[in-house]
């Protein structure tokens, strides 16, 4: 849902989202980005590499990060500029509930062209797993704005 333009400040919160990402999340990923890597499916593989159980795709998380933007802009073509760190594997249980990945964000800074810079703050369990996420966007117009 797209907010005010002029609303649109230093502090301004986007609308959280969580997405509960499940192991049939994972195949669907897998399938759709032909990223059939087995520790975002095989529990012994990704013991075996060191994790601690079957992990999301990164880029998967970040897509869910990204999803926050362009829902908030109303358009995913608003996104302009997007970048992340990894940090922390995003552990997917082999339960029907999956695991809650929280994202936040909040206008870091409106900058002279009319963009403004949204940091994000992605988190399982209180914990980051996107660290230094931020994008550039166009933010959303008001209602009956032209383009």
């Amino acid at each position: 849902m797209a907010h005010d333009v002029e609303r649109v400040s230093v502090g301004t919160e986007l609308p959280s989202r969580t997405v509960d990402v499940t192991r049939g999340d994972l195949v669907r990923y897998a399938g759709a980005s032909e990223d059939f890597n087995p520790v975002h499916w095989s529990p012994r593989v990704a013991g075996e590499a060191g994790l601690p159980g079957v992990i999301a795709h990164g880029m998967l998380t970040m897509a869910i990060a990204a999803r926050t933007l362009t829902d908030w802009a109303g358009d995913p073509g608003a996104v302009v500029e997007y970048r992340t760190r990894f940090t922390r594997p995003v552990v997917v249980p082999d339960t029907p509930a999956g695991v809650p990945v929280e994202v936040r964000g909040t206008v870091g800074a409106v900058l002279d062209d009319g963009l403004v810079r949204v940091d994000l703050t992605v988190t399982v369990a209180g914990t980051r797993v996107l660290g230094e996420a931020r994008a550039i966007v166009r933010p959303p117009r008001p209602a009956g704005a032209s383009a």
